[in-house]
């Protein structure tokens, strides 16, 4: 199973990883949990909105947008708290 996803240059965990192919262009399903701690970062790497994609242990590099991105918890701010966030990213014709 794929382990690693790195968005931008920011490398996060995973607890889950799916792959397709439609049309030609790759689909990616993830699951990782966030902490409180890392919740203001990594909500706003996803506010970019679209990323340069890298999967190291599928020796896969892509640029793609977010299809689909749902979280668990709305208030990650109070600490000690973390999320389980899934995010589906879809390759984008450069």
């Amino acid at each position: 199973m794929v382990t690693e996803l790195i968005l931008n240059d920011t490398l996060i965990k995973l607890d889950d990883y799916q792959e397709e192919n439609i049309n030609h262009l790759y689909k990616i399903d993830v699951t990782f949990k966030v902490t409180s701690e890392d919740y203001h970062d990594i909500t706003t790497l996803l506010y970019q909105g679209t990323f340069d994609v890298k999967i190291p242990e599928r020796q896969l590099a892509f640029k793609a947008a977010i299809h689909q991105y749902s979280t668990s918890i709305t208030n990650l701010y109070e600490k000690e708290q973390v999320g389980v966030f899934k995010l589906s990213l879809l390759e984008t014709k450069e």
